[in-house]
């Protein structure tokens, strides 16, 4: 019986040591919001944008990165001058909407993205990525984004955008939230990352 307790405690610790650390962003650390126009709050004003209730939530400096109609190869060819001139303790990264409404090949929106979080492994800034809906009514999350999730182990929120955009009174419009609704987002992000420790 002692033996198979001690087998149980060692599987444990080897389950343990496969779930990526992260360390608390501190006080004053830097949150890069990347993405497209969920990202930059298309729908409503710039205060009710997500990353700016994130920094009222958090207390953490977040910068919005997002620009509306942006695609994935684009998003990539300004991300590693951002990561450069910001430095960010986390990215939270939104793109391949664009993409997706333009029915450009996932194959490409996924190696952009990987491309990304390449970067941002490379200087140990740890992203969480945030799954964009197919195009369709009430889809869920594209596969790409559960497989680059997979792939990088990354902190992930799989079906968060497409269950607001999925509730009418956190629309503006068919791809876009309102103030309320980027008010939800934020909070949940912000629960999540509590969770998770990094707050």
């Amino acid at each position: 019986m002692r033996r198979v307790n001690s087998l149980l405690l060692i599987v444990f610790l080897l389950a343990a040591c496969d779930q990526p650390a992260y360390q608390a962003i501190p006080d004053d650390g830097l949150i890069l919001a990347f993405g497209d126009s969920l990202t930059a709050g298309v729908g409503a004003s710039p205060e009710q944008s997500y990353p700016n209730v994130m920094a009222e939530l958090s207390g953490r400096r977040v910068i919005n990165a997002g620009i509306s109609g942006e695609t994935s190869a684009e998003g990539l060819r300004r991300f590693p001058s951002l990561l450069e001139q910001q430095q960010p303790d986390l990215i939270i990264l939104l793109e391949g909407g664009n993409d997706i409404l333009r029915n450009q090949a996932q194959s490409a929106t996924k190696a952009n993205l990987a491309a990304m979080i390449r970067l941002a492994r490379a200087q140990q800034i740890p992203v969480l990525l945030l799954g964009v809906p197919e195009k369709s009514l009430f889809s869920d999350s594209a596969d790409l984004y559960q497989e680059l999730a997979g792939e990088f182990e990354l902190l992930f929120m799989e079906d968060l955008i497409a269950d607001l955009l999925r509730t009418r009174r956190y629309k503006s419009d068919p791809v876009h939230l309102n103030g309320d609704g980027y008010r939800a987002m934020a909070e949940a992000i912000f629960d999540y990352l509590q969770d998770q420790g990094l707050f």
